[in-house]
């Protein structure tokens, strides 16, 4: 019974590590390649607040969440973005092409997501940062990129990058 336990066990771990070091990769093949001055970028939130990324991320990292209304994997990811922010994480967020002002302003209210929002509902801003996949995360600390991971990530994977930053 032990050794079948152990034999288990050892099996768990190795396809853990498969599973890490496959993510770690695509995360590195997709990411974007960001501009050099990425954290200057002049941005405007869905209410006109002006954003500054650098002032954001002095005293402690900004996660920067780059999604999408139409985003299927989105609806995953969301949620946890929410959650961070509303336990008070830093955190903003970026709407690629879900529309205007209005429709995306609606769309956040209805699923209960005060986040600080900017609008790039021509992609302008994703493609200046290149940006081709939804839903990106960047961790910012200091006006510095530190992180960038795409696809789904759990709340615990967005602390740990955050922690890791700081």
């Amino acid at each position: 019974m032990f050794t079948v336990f152990r034999r288990l066990l050892r099996e768990l771990a190795l396809w853990l590590t498969i599973g890490v070091a496959v993510s770690i990769a695509v995360d590195y093949f997709r990411q974007p390649a960001l501009p050099q001055n990425f954290s200057a970028t002049a941005l405007q939130t869905l209410d006109g607040e002006p954003v500054d990324l650098i002032a954001m991320s002095k005293e402690r990292p900004l996660l920067v969440y780059v999604w999408a209304t139409w985003c299927g994997v989105c609806r995953y990811t969301t949620p946890s973005v929410a959650t961070l922010a509303a336990e008070g994480g830093n955190v903003m967020s970026v709407a690629l092409r879900s529309g205007d002002n209005a429709m995306l302003k609606t769309w956040l209210a209805k699923k209960k997501m005060p986040l600080p929002t900017v609008n790039d509902a021509s992609g302008e801003l994703a493609r200046q940062w290149d940006v081709q996949v939804t839903p990106t995360l960047v961790v910012i600390s200091h006006g510095e990129v530190k992180s960038i991971t795409t696809g789904w990530t759990s709340i615990w994977g967005m602390r740990l990058r955050l922690w890791l930053a700081s």
